[in-house]
């Protein structure tokens, strides 16, 4: 263990961040083929199981991409932490650099053959991430960022062109914003989620579910949503993610460092010139509130 005043820079662990969730990318887009049919779940033996519920799955390719992530994480950082989802880790916040893994964002649409899932690595100190990446695997398109040196992308355009760097929707109507938010996979939560989102649907333009929490996230850096709402995400679903919009200039609120999905802390982000609009509204339909197990 390195202790904990030792010296770390962000850009360097961005770019670290970014080669492993890019290679990590490619062994999940080879997988997809290989494991399912182009659409659909129809699968080879033994490639899907459940796990915290019969609507969570879990694939051979999620276990695979993490196990991946930590060999390489290991070849370029073998005295950090790791906390994966798959392959589990301390939640506590450690003294030094911890890397936070999702092998597949929205594994569900994996199965499906939606293109909508993504690979996310983020490098946190003292439980605050620094650097981190999200590639969405089926755009081919990779968002990265280190704390204050903004946000970027790669692959909006055309394969060869440069990085963008990333800035929020201008927008100042609440009234006016597309939302991103995600449902939980535990029934309860589902219904409470549910009324919640009714109440917040007249207060804005209009409500999208990607299905994948990091890329929610990104789209808010991007320009591509306004705002992003979720109850119950774990360190995995925004470590990266949160970076990159709060990098674009987006007011974000995470989760505690050392919480997990079953706390049920909201998860927010939104483009500057509403941000104080799109709380307020969230806190007056009792959407700011944790919604626990």
């Amino acid at each position: 263990m390195r202790s904990p005043g030792y010296s770390v820079v962000p850009t360097e662990l961005a770019d670290i961040a970014r080669r492993v969730a890019e290679r990590a990318a490619e062994h999940v887009r080879g997988r997809r083929g290989e494991l399912f049919a182009p659409t659909g779940t129809r699968a080879v033996d033994d490639a899907v199981s459940a796990k915290s519920t019969p609507t969570d799955p879990v694939t051979v390719a999620d276990t695979e991409t993490e196990a991946l992530v930590r060999e390489l994480l290991r070849q370029e950082r073998p005295d950090d932490e790791i906390l994966g989802e798959e392959a589990g880790g301390s939640v506590a916040v450690p003294n030094g650099v911890r890397w936070v893994v999702d092998p597949i964002d929205g594994t569900v649409n994996f199965l499906y053959g939606i293109p909508a899932y993504a690979v996310s690595v983020a490098a946190q100190v003292d439980g605050r991430s620094v650097a981190g990446a999200v590639v969405d695997v089926a755009r081919g398109v990779t968002y990265w960022a280190a704390v204050g040196e903004g946000a970027w992308a790669a692959g909006l355009g055309a394969a060869d062109a440069d990085p963008v760097r990333l800035s929020c929707n201008p927008i100042t109507d609440v009234g006016l914003a597309l939302v991103a938010t995600g449902f939980a996979y535990s029934r309860e939560r589902r219904v409470r989620q549910g009324a919640l989102i009714g109440r917040l649907l007249p207060e804005v333009r209009d409500i999208r579910r990607v299905g994948a929490a990091a890329i929610d996230l990104c789209m808010v850096a991007s320009g591509a949503v306004d705002a992003h709402v979720e109850h119950g995400l774990s360190p995995w679903d925004w470590a990266a993610g949160g970076l990159i919009a709060a990098e674009a200039g987006a007011r974000v609120v995470l989760p505690p460092a050392d919480s997990r999905s079953a706390d049920g802390h909201a998860t927010i982000a939104a483009a500057p010139g509403i941000a104080d609009q799109f709380i307020a509204t969230l806190d007056r339909i009792g959407a700011c509130a944790a919604l626990p197990d």
